[in-house]
């Protein structure tokens, strides 16, 4: 493993990185671990949706390079950027659902924000010539 590929990263990239691995870990214990309902639970879900918010928001700002990007203004998008969209409606319906009272319903936009959001874009992350796949496998 080598930190050399974060060096020369934008800003945008650092900043997705350090929001996204703590979310990671905040996420799989509020999923796996955490008594549903608790105090814990509640003030680290709070954690939790703003590193997701923060992590989607920065990935606005990370150009893609592939063949199936698409530029708009000074920003330059690729399929990735959907979990960008995931994660924006996943947030909004998780508070709506949590102010609401519906359980089943927070439960479902959490699940689906943790296998999308850190789980599906997690792994594409590590795709051959993306930076977390040169940090690992050079």
């Amino acid at each position: 493993m080598t930190l050399e590929p974060l060096r020369s990263a934008p800003p945008a990239v650092l900043l997705h990185l350090a929001t996204v691995v703590p979310a990671f870990i905040v996420g799989t214990w509020l999923l796996f671990v955490s008594r549903k309902g608790s105090r814990w639970h509640r003030l680290l879900g709070r954690l939790y949706l703003s590193l997701m918010a923060t992590t989607a928001l920065a990935a606005i700002f990370i150009r893609a390079f592939s063949a199936w990007s698409v530029g708009v203004g000074p920003f330059r998008f690729g399929l990735l950027h959907l979990f960008v969209l995931l994660t924006a409606w996943s947030v909004f319906t998780t508070l709506r659902a949590v102010r609401r009272g519906d359980i089943a319903a927070h439960r479902g936009s959490m699940i689906g924000l943790y296998v999308g959001g850190l789980g599906i874009a997690g792994l594409l992350a590590f795709l051959p010539g993306r930076i977390m796949y040169r940090m690992f496998f050079g």
